[in-house]
């Protein structure tokens, strides 16, 4: 146990080699940890980052599929009233080709 100073000022000559061990083992691993911890923080933030770009490139995506679907929409209106017109200028055309005959 550390029980005090020795008689030439060195703390280190009144501790165990184990309790010497253990200081540098936890040093080290505090060392550690605060290197990881700051790590850790610029990983969060590069990822923070990469999700508010991700969020940008969805938004410019779903604008970018309502302008389409607009134009697709009108476009199917159309078609889909062109085949009901042809349908009924058929079913007009065949009644007065058949009661010509």
């Amino acid at each position: 146990m550390l029980t005090g100073k020795a008689p030439d000022g060195n703390v280190f000559s009144t501790m165990d080699p184990a309790q010497i061990a253990l200081l540098i083992v936890i040093i080290g691993l505090t060392i550690l940890l605060v290197v990881l911890g700051v790590q850790s923080f610029f990983i969060l933030k590069e990822l923070r980052k990469t999700l508010e770009k991700a969020n940008k490139v969805l938004d410019n995506t779903e604008e970018i599929t309502e302008s389409v679907s607009g134009p697709v929409s009108s476009l199917s209106a159309i078609m889909m009233g062109l085949k009901t017109g042809a349908s009924l200028a058929s079913i007009f055309g065949g009644k007065k080709k058949g009661s010509n005959g």
